[in-house]
């Protein structure tokens, strides 16, 4: 029962916030068009994406992986040659890893973006 609840409560939320989202676009663009603004601000002036987001994905994905499979083998070290007991050891080491394997691919992403530009 409790997960049901939470589900509805989690469904709720996203649709209010979308709501709110749109509603408030829609009605500030209306006030906008009464006050007689162009149609031209209403689209985005920024330039196109320069690298293809499969790039930028497979770059994530790739790095996200190694830093799991670094993370698994540091542990691994941690517990049996430092004695660390392995519920600390794997999932610390492990989450650790991913976080950095994330943060460099953030890092080559936004280095990618800026020298295709």
């Amino acid at each position: 029962m409790e997960v049901l609840v939470a589900f509805i409560a989690l469904f709720a939320v996203i649709f209010g916030i979308a709501y709110l989202k749109y509603s408030t676009r829609n009605k500030e663009r209306m006030a906008l068009i009464e006050k007689g603004a162009e149609a031209s601000i209403f689209f985005s002036n920024k330039k196109a994406q320069t690298t293809p987001v499969w790039k930028i994905i497979i770059l994530n994905l790739a790095l996200l992986l190694m830093g799991i499979g670094i993370g698994i083998f540091i542990a691994s070290i941690l517990h049996y040659n430092l004695g660390v007991h392995d519920e600390v050891a794997y999932p610390g080491t492990i989450f650790l890893m991913a976080g950095i394997g994330l943060f460099t691919g953030f890092t080559l992403t936004k280095n990618l973006d800026e020298k295709e530009s």
